[in-house]
């Protein structure tokens, strides 16, 4: 496994995901998922307080209350950065996202408490605010998370499917309270959409060239920045044709044929799979990928690529496919 750094401090190179653990996929699964992930060196897991309410018969708790559970059942501590997101979860039992608690200086306090306790952590490792809230000025956002930093009950922030200017902004105002986000979660793969076509959800926020241009621009004048990629492997569009079909027409277009192109000609070449393949392009531009499996042989190809090293020569077709 290899590691890398978020906010000064070190964590696997790989994410898992847990937005299914003690909802769509049961007990016994998301703990095996987490056990064989432990096991093969990883440390860095990603949940939110919202996970999944959208699913019948389930609340949005369930993800942070199973790995609180797991966490106790293994003796779990610090060895493990368990990275959550408020800001989503609705109002009311069945609300939908007009419903969202959003991210006042009121929810902010009382949903990281929520979410402390359900994980039975004295701190949270890493907190997101998990969507906009075009209804609260971000300055009091801002000064309710750095409060939580304060406090310690809150190791690190970071921002989620957020517009560059909004992330920007949000980032100047909290130098004024001295904790800035230094972590953002963001939808991104090897295939690109046509960022003006929406794509076929409406909660995600894809990478655009202005953020990564933002992220790169924040690193080299050393205010470091970590981009942690959510579905990199697009719902399993890379092997499976129906969720290809499903991608819409954002991703309909010439670039989408030369990229899978140069995918295949790389997997050929390196003798891993499309997906892992990705999962090595990201993790070598500096992204750390954020993958959700069901099973552990998912799992376990997902880790096998973070060791895959491509070559400069693969890096420079994959990244020069249009």
């Amino acid at each position: 496994m290899r590691y890398t750094e978020i906010g000064g401090r070190k964590v696997s190179a790989l994410c898992l995901g847990a937005m299914k653990f003690g909802s769509q996929t049961d007990d016994a699964t998301s703990a095996a998922i987490l056990d064989r992930f432990i096991a093969a060196g990883g440390t860095f897991v990603d949940t939110a307080d919202c996970y999944q309410y959208w699913v019948e018969g389930f609340e949005g708790h369930e993800s942070e209350t199973f790995l609180g559970r797991w966490r106790r059942a293994n003796g779990i501590t610090d060895e493990v950065v368990i990275a959550t997101k408020i800001g989503a979860q609705p109002t009311v039992p069945g609300g939908g996202p007009e419903a969202q608690e959003g991210l006042s200086a009121e929810v902010v306090a009382t949903a990281a408490e929520r979410s402390r306790r359900r994980l039975g952590v004295d701190r949270i490792d890493l907190l997101y605010t998990h969507k906009e809230d075009p209804h609260t000025p971000l300055e009091e956002t801002m000064a309710a998370l750095s409060r939580l930093v304060d406090e310690d009950t809150v190791s690190l922030l970071g921002m989620s499917n957020h517009r560059t200017w909004r992330l920007e902004r949000a980032r100047a105002a909290a130098r004024d309270h001295g904790h800035r986000p230094t972590v953002l979660q963001y939808r991104y793969s090897y295939l690109q959409p046509r960022h003006e076509v929406r794509l076929e959800s409406p909660a995600f926020t894809h990478v655009t060239p202005e953020l990564l241009d933002y992220v790169r621009a924040e690193n080299a004048a050393g205010r470091d920045l970590t981009l942690v990629a959510y579905t990199p492997l697009l719902s399993g569009a890379y092997v499976r044709p129906e969720r290809a079909a499903a991608l819409g027409p954002a991703y309909d277009h010439p670039g989408t044929r030369n990229r899978l192109a140069a995918l295949d000609e790389v997997a050929r070449e390196t003798g891993a799979t499309r997906n892992q393949v990705v999962l090595a392009w990201l993790i070598a531009g500096g992204v750390v990928p954020l993958v959700g499996v069901s099973g552990v042989d998912q799992l376990d190809e997902a880790v096998e690529a973070v060791d895959l090293t491509l070559t400069p020569e693969q890096r420079r077709l994959l990244d020069e496919a249009h």
